[in-house]
């Protein structure tokens, strides 16, 4: 049985082995740019990789990059951005391509386009749809905010993710709810055990940067709807300087504040956003499981 303090927290040494575990299965977000190509050397071969739906892009350059990283021996995990979608036609072809790939996973976002390429305004009505259609997905991850979202009241972000998860859950469907990428680890905490206490039950991966350099982070992370994330560390120049030093994000500033709440809040998985740098925040995460060994 866990050991825990009287705060519910896992001592440090106990908590070693969930935060090697969560390390070694972690998900690489990508993005499918050029830049990316000569950097998934670095990946470790079966990783499970998480492919964006970029506003600059299209859901078909999502699907292709999926296809591409399945050919390569990995694990894609495509996102499907609702506001992009263009179609009910689209989404079935789309959902259809990836029962013939064999893959039976998605990502399910709202995407940040301000008014909806199609039919569907949010993900929940996109959820419904699929689920109505033919498919072969077991899982089905959606997005959480504890920092908030730029546009969506945080009231109706809380309403959105319990709805997402009765409704996944009716459907027999396994799920999480990846948080967005955010610096502080004290809002983390306090935030995910509030949405704890009012019942939310979906298992969380947690969203943290990955080895990036500082300009990367800084100027990619605001086109990726984690403003209010920068704007903290902007307002608190002295959590700038610890975590983001001269070569690159370290994510365990971040990580290591959160290691003895992981179990007790079922933070059961790690949702790396690697800005395509992978070369370095493979090696960090190589390094931090090594550090982790007994």
């Amino acid at each position: 049985m866990p050991i825990f303090s009287l705060s519910g927290r896992l001592d440090r040494s106990t908590a070693a082995p969930l935060r090697r575990q969560l390390l070694s299965d972690a998900h690489f977000e990508v993005i499918p740019l050029k830049n990316l190509t000569e950097q998934l050397q670095h990946l470790p071969l079966g990783a499970s990789v998480s492919v964006t739906a970029s506003p600059n892009k299209s859901l078909d350059d999502t699907w292709n990059l999926a296809k591409d990283l399945l050919v390569r021996g990995f694990r894609p995990i495509p996102h499907l951005a609702s506001r992009m979608l263009e179609s009910r036609q689209q989404l079935d072809r789309l959902i259809k391509e990836l029962a013939e790939l064999g893959l039976n996973e998605l990502f399910l976002v709202g995407g940040d386009a301000p008014l909806p390429h199609g039919p569907y305004e949010d993900s929940i009505q996109v959820l419904q749809a699929i689920l109505g259609l033919e498919h072969k997905l077991v899982h089905i991850g959606v997005t959480a905010y504890p920092d908030g979202h730029s546009f969506i009241e945080t009231a109706a972000l809380s309403s959105s993710l319990r709805a997402k998860q009765e409704i996944l859950k009716e459907a027999g469907l396994a799920s999480h709810a990846a948080t967005q990428m955010c610096f502080d680890p004290n809002t983390i905490r306090g935030w995910l055990e509030s949405e704890r206490a009012s019942g939310l039950e979906i298992p969380i991966h947690l969203g943290i940067p990955g080895a990036v350099e500082r300009k990367k982070l800084l100027s990619v992370g605001a086109r990726l709807g984690v403003g209010a994330s920068l704007r903290y560390l902007q307002k608190n120049t002295g959590t700038l300087a610890r975590m983001v030093m001269p070569g690159g994000y370290n994510p365990n500033k971040l990580l290591s504040p959160l290691a003895g709440d992981l179990q007790r809040l079922d933070v059961q998985g790690l949702h790396i956003f690697t800005f395509n740098q992978l070369e370095a925040t493979v090696a960090w995460r190589n390094d931090a499981i090594s550090s982790l060994k007994t």
